[in-house]
């Protein structure tokens, strides 16, 4: 098997990391932000934020054509400064959350999918992180 390739995606959220962190977290609030666009949605969302907790969250298009889970168990975690998990598949997610004040800056950075081109992946995972900002902000 050949070694993935990391990608990264990142934003500034202009809140606390606080209140990042439980936006981040919340089943409540995950299920608000966790899409891409707007024609997709998450109807269920659960978490158990502990190290070999497991998470997952239930991701379909909103007309009902295809849907699937994503989910992970967690290998790290420590509060208001980083999460990292291991997906279904073995790779590998790594969220650091970076205090500065009134503001916090997101990073993500995650093994690529083999059966996508990087690019298309980096795509949809920063359109959530995108997502996730304007969630946060305007909450």
């Amino acid at each position: 098997m050949e070694a993935s390739q990391e990608i990264k995606v990142a934003t500034t959220v202009q809140a606390p990391v606080d209140k990042v962190w439980e936006y981040w977290t919340e089943p409540e609030h995950v299920k608000q932000w966790n899409n891409a666009s707007d024609d997709w949605h998450t109807p269920f969302a659960e978490n158990d934020l502990r190290v070999g907790g497991k998470f997952v969250s239930r991701m379909e298009a909103k007309d009902g054509s295809a849907g699937f889970d994503f989910g992970g168990v967690y290998d790290e975690v420590k509060v208001h400064e980083n999460l990292a998990y291991t997906m279904a598949d073995g790779r590998k997610v790594s969220i650091l959350f970076n205090d500065q004040g009134e503001e916090t800056e997101v990073i993500e950075t995650f093994d690529a999918d083999t059966s996508h081109p990087a690019a298309f992946q980096q795509q949809g995972w920063q359109a959530i992180l995108d997502n996730f900002k304007s969630y946060v902000e305007q909450g």
